[in-house]
């Protein structure tokens, strides 16, 4: 029997149960007015229909109050769409928990990008050694992120994942049950969250799904290519930075850092403790049993009854399961062998750390704290500091930080900034005494315009007797000016003796972080990621000329104009002249759960991800290598992207449309993240201090989604106007790189709705500037399906354009019910007389619509 088309799969097991369990949905009465579920399809069909028929938000609202409801009142009308907004974030779960129970029989776990198809290429080009080689140095690392773009609380997280479990099996009681309590639970976090709630609720997937997944996947390679050994280098790695994250956020303190590599900790151990129950109850066996039977109970009371203290070291759990090991070989003929194997194989993973916990602070916030430090250092008699510092060029700066060597723990500074930003660094000294090195062996500095930056920071792990750090600094490049200076910067470093010395120390490896989001924020679409590209191939350059092994850490969002979408087709496409020994990548908000939220998901993507550097660096390592020609095709193509958004970013209305007409200022109300969403304090909207994730979200809000293509019709419109059209077409053709940039704009396009904002058009202030978007859509929406040679947008992926298209529908009232409110508050603060009460309530419609488009786009943020 042949195996369906995979879009048949999909509207068999998505669509197809979705409008099943939908029609049991909205028939469940929820509160004591049970017309809602009746109205909600009545509205959202008078939405369809008005939007093609070019009707504003406003229009749609009030045909429908005059056809449906009976002399309703303003409050009336928005009493329901209140109640419209609360059935559509449920129906977004619903569809969320189908997809989820629908994953592994619409994408085929065991075919392409699968480590059972790394295994059998291998076999087939016979060049399964050369895998095992490779494999024993190459890693990917997924760095799970506290940044604000999932919405969904604890409870209700809770609630899908039994959900999908339900409609797994098809139990329709379960199902319904379930339904009748979420229509029941609250979807709104009446607090923000602390830093630490936000790595309690990540810690979820690292004990539930990661732990899990990343134990077998481990075993498949042990077993299938590693011949049964321990693989020594663990290929998958956790990074973590939630209570590690003191980039803009205040409330990430020394105490909540530490507070989380402690729960980090008693969370690994936990996970031990039941794989050590488990194992108890099959190992039996005279001598065994006592062993597991102590192992057992130290774990225990290092989970359940420590202040802190630990009843077995890392060392000592290893030595004993490695004894049981060889006791069950010699004696007991292998019996229950592969059980011990995978627990040793996760230790060697998560050792007492399960995840390493990253420090990140702003360059700017150092610079402060290192003017505070020299302050100090220029007035203590016992060490030398040139009063002139500031008068030395950057080398000469250079050479005297990197000399310094004195012991600041014992003075007492009173700028609280340099106080917290010292106790954090020696924190990261106690927390690797605690858990491990790989615990907390990471300072990354946001924003680093310079090889100065990483000096200083280096300089103050050693003001604090730290003379040896075993800790990687990573300077993180994200503006497009710093991505084009970034081999400089890197070279000056690898210059420096006393640098040098400490790479040494680090085996020879440095980690450079490079922004997708500001960088497409600062530069647009094309040039952020085109000047990424640009940055890894001449960092990889200068590295190797110094012997430096670099490690690419990719600060990626969920969509494409953050560095998302088909992120695994990007380290397939890299050449060798790029460094591709890691893929290390951060993981945010909804990307966490949409993508790694079960154990399917979770093993799809790690080990698609691990098959793009096998791919890359394996089996075709040279035939991703861009020529000079092609080159120079897309550095024509990026300039002329930057030149459009660059001018599109200085129109004088583009700060004001932002600030009015969109959902921009309303992110800050949402209580999902501890960080504030700007980087500056006042109330002025700078562009500079705005956040790329509320950035881009109000463009996602919007259906405009801006930040993933404009600027890219007007530059492929260039090649076309100057008969230069075949070059780009065979680029696009013979490049993967390039054909994924162009998707993934694809993708952006598709999840944009233009229908929704068009009233604004015949805006006094703001119609010529929505003009400017559309024309810029219009023009993207052409040449890309030019390009690929298709009808319709996503067309080559009809699966995710199926999803697409169902989850834009469900939010439809949504949007209708932002537009609408939005309108209403613009419309209001026009009048003479100005109604804030109900304003207010408008805005809180806003707000609350916010949180399920968010939700139900999946990577918008």
């Amino acid at each position: 029997m042949y195996t369906l088309p995979k879009i048949e799969r999909f509207n068999q097991n998505v669509l197809s149960k979705y409008h099943i369990y939908n029609s049991v949905f909205i028939t469940l009465p929820f509160d004591a007015i049970d017309n809602t579920g009746v109205l909600l399809p009545l509205f959202t069909e008078v939405c369809d229909s008005g939007f093609k028929n070019s009707w504003s938000p406003k229009q749609i609202v009030d045909f429908f109050a005059d056809k449906y409801l009976d002399n309703a009142s303003e409050d009336d009308k928005i009493d329901l769409l209140f109640r419209f907004i609360q059935y559509v974030e449920r129906q977004i779960v619903l569809f969320d928990a189908i997809e989820d129970a629908a994953f592994p029989i619409v994408n085929n776990l065991e075919g392409r990008g699968s480590l059972r198809d790394i295994k059998e290429k291998s076999e087939a080009k016979d060049k399964r050694d050369e895998l095992i080689a490779f494999l024993e140095t190459f890693s990917v690392r997924t760095v799970l992120t506290a940044h604000p773009t999932q919405f969904y609380p604890g409870a209700v997280l809770g609630i899908i994942t039994d959900l999908t479990e339900a409609v797994r099996q098809n139990d329709l009681l379960q199902i319904k049950q379930l339904l009748s309590q979420l229509g029941k639970t609250p979807f709104i976090k009446k607090e923000k969250p602390t830093p630490y709630d936000e790595a309690v609720s990540l810690i979820w997937y690292l004990e539930n799904v990661f732990y899990k997944t990343i134990g077998e996947m481990m075993q498949y390679l042990q077993k299938n290519i590693f011949n049964g050994d321990i693989i020594e280098n663990p290929i998958i790695n956790l990074g973590f930075w939630p209570g590690g994250d003191r980039d803009g956020n205040p409330f990430v303190t020394p105490e909540i850092t530490e507070k989380v590599a402690n729960r980090l900790r008693t969370s690994i151990l936990k996970c031990y403790y039941f794989d050590i129950r488990n194992l108890k109850r099959k190992l039996t066996f005279n001598e065994v049993d006592t062993i597991i039977a102590s192992l057992e109970y130290k774990l225990y009371r290092s989970v359940f009854y420590s202040q802190g203290e630990l009843f077995i070291s890392l060392e000592e759990l290893v030595n004993e399961l490695n004894i049981v090991k060889q006791i069950i070989i010699n004696e007991h003929q292998s019996l229950y062998l592969d059980d011990i194997n995978l627990l040793l194989q996760k230790i060697n993973q998560f050792g007492f750390h399960f995840a390493s916990l990253d420090i990140r602070q702003n360059s700017h916030i150092h610079d402060q704290v290192f003017e505070d430090i020299i302050v100090y250092l220029q007035r203590e008699k016992s060490v030398y500091f040139p009063e002139d510092f500031e008068a030395l060029s950057e080398d000469g700066k250079m050479e005297v930080v990197g000399n310094l060597h004195f012991d600041l723990k014992s003075h007492y500074f009173e700028n609280e900034l340099t106080r917290s930003t010292l106790e954090t660094i020696a924190l990261m000294r106690d927390i690797q005494d605690s858990n491990g090195e790989k615990a907390c062996n990471r300072y990354i500095i946001s924003n680093n315009e310079s090889a100065l930056n990483v000096m200083e920071t280096f300089a103050m792990f050693r003001l604090l007797a730290w003379e040896n750090p075993t800790v990687d600094i990573v300077p993180l490049f994200e503006s497009v000016d710093d991505l084009q200076r970034a081999d400089l910067i890197m070279e000056q470093l690898y210059q420096n003796p006393t640098y040098r010395n400490h790479l040494k120390e680090r085996k020879d490896k440095q980690t450079v972080m490079l922004g997708f989001s500001d960088g497409t924020k600062d530069g647009g679409y094309l040039m952020a990621n085109w000047s990424i590209f640009k940055a890894k191939e001449t960092i990889t350059e200068v590295s190797r000329k110094y012997g430096v092994k670099v490690i690419f850490f990719d600060g990626r969002g969920g969509p494409p104009a953050r560095g998302g979408g088909k992120t695994h087709k990007f380290y397939a496409s890299l050449g060798s002249t790029i460094e591709n020994q890691e893929i290390q990548i951060t993981v945010q908000g909804q990307t966490i759960s949409s993508n790694f939220g079960t154990n399917d998901s979770c093993r799809y993507n790690l080990e698609n991800l691990l098959s793009a550097g096998v791919a890359n660096q394996i089996f075709n390592k040279a035939e991703n290598n861009l020529s000079e020609s092609d080159k120079a095709i897309i550095d024509k193509l990026a300039e002329l992207g930057y030149e459009k958004y660059t001018n599109f970013k200085n129109h004088p209305k583009f700060l004001p449309y932002l600030e009015q007409m969109s959902t921009l200022k309303y992110y800050a109300k949402t209580n999902i993240g501890s960080r504030p969403s700007k980087r500056n304090t006042d109330g002025k909207l700078n562009f500079a201090d705005l956040r790329a994730i509320p950035f881009v979200s109000a463009w996602s809000q919007m259906k405009q989604n801006v930040p993933g293509f404009f600027g890219v019709g007007t530059a492929l419109k260039y090649f076309e106007e100057t008969n230069r059209w075949a070059e780009v077409q065979a680029l696009y053709d013979d490049s993967l790189f390039f054909r994924t940039l162009l998707e993934n704009s694809m993708m952006s396009l598709a999840k944009c709705f233009f229908p929704l904002t068009a009233y604004m058009k015949k805006d006094a202030e703001f119609g010529d500037f929505w003009q400017i978007i559309y024309d810029e859509f219009l023009e993207t929406k052409r040449l890309l399906l030019k390009i690929a040679g298709h009808q319709e947008l996503m067309e080559n992926y009809p699966d995710g354009k199926a999803s697409i298209a169902m989850r834009e529908h469900i939010v439809m009232p949504l949007l209708a019910i932002q537009q609408y409110a939005s309108s209403q508050i613009i419309a209001m603060k026009k009048q003479a007389v100005v109604d804030e009460k109900r304003i207010s309530v408008y805005e809180k419609l806003v707000t609350r619509s916010l949180f399920g488009n968010t939700n139900a786009s999946r990577n918008s943020a």
